[in-house]
């Protein structure tokens, strides 16, 4: 099957989440981007040409759609390029003064409520700096499994629904980069038992929850809640801000994707 990622989105079947969407947690204010610190690039455009050529009859809004696409696909294969010394993303550990344990690195979190706080502060800290965090075990394996089925279940649905009008893709589909083999499937809230249950691990049990609230505080509400799928034979996607990144702003828009099977 496809990789799933849950948009409050699983990075390992033991449920690792990158704080980078489950949760698009953000402040009610008039500016927001993506918390992954965004850097301009360089002007590559130049090398990437287009291919099609119009003539009288010609559907243009499609054939623009088309050369966009193989634009941003030649241009994630220039960027692949770039990229000779990546390393994997590990968790972060931090101490937790008096309770004599580590955060993240695969164990699950047992935090007391005053603890959790302490948790959440730490690894806030972290995502501030580095604009990037690895939490593991932000689900249990039978949730992310339980999901996992739930919507791949949810999605060949939607797919039939589209296809039968009753419902506008709009209604079931965020925009993605890249749809060729990937889509980004809207998730119902409270439509099933499953769905609070992972939610309720992501922002209750897991430190999730504290980080974001070390942030934002109690004001924080849930943006958007969707899962990404990218099949087999799907493009790479470019680097992009979901957001706009204005300079001298502070973020105010995060993003935490959870892997709902292994990955590497």
């Amino acid at each position: 099957p496809p990789p799933t990622m849950m948009a409050i989105t699983s990075t390992t079947r033991a449920a690792t989440c990158l704080l980078l969407l489950l949760c698009s947690l953000f402040l009610p204010t008039t500016t927001s981007f993506l918390l992954t610190t965004p850097t301009p690039l360089s002007p590559i455009n130049s090398q990437l040409k287009p291919s099609t050529a119009l003539s009288a009859g010609t559907d243009v809004s499609d054939l623009l759609y088309q050369e966009q696409e193989k634009i941003l696909v030649q241009r994630g294969e220039l960027e692949e390029t770039f990229v000779t010394n990546a390393k994997p993303l590990e968790a972060s550990k931090i101490k937790i003064r008096g309770a004599g344990k580590a955060g993240g690195f695969g164990k699950a979190s047992s935090s007391t409520k005053a603890s959790s706080k302490v948790e959440g502060k730490a690894y806030a800290k972290i995502l501030k700096k580095e604009g990037v965090l690895r939490l593991d075990n932000v689900l249990s394996p039978s949730t992310a499994d339980t999901l996992r089925t739930y919507l791949y279940n949810l999605r060949a649905q939607s797919e039939q629904e589209v296809a039968d009008g009753t419902v506008q893709p709009i209604e079931r589909y965020a925009n993605v980069l890249l749809k060729h083999n990937r889509c980004d499937l809207t998730i119902p809230l409270g439509a099933e038992e499953i769905i609070t249950t992972a939610l309720n691990e992501a922002l209750r049990k897991s430190p999730v929850g504290g980080t974001l609230q070390s942030i934002f505080g109690d004001g924080a509400i849930l943006h958007e809640f969707s899962c990404l799928m990218s099949d087999v034979g799907s493009q790479r996607q470019v680097i992009h801000p979901d957001t706009p990144f204005v300079d001298g702003k502070g973020p105010v828009l995060y993003t935490c994707f959870i892997a709902l099977q292994d990955v590497t």
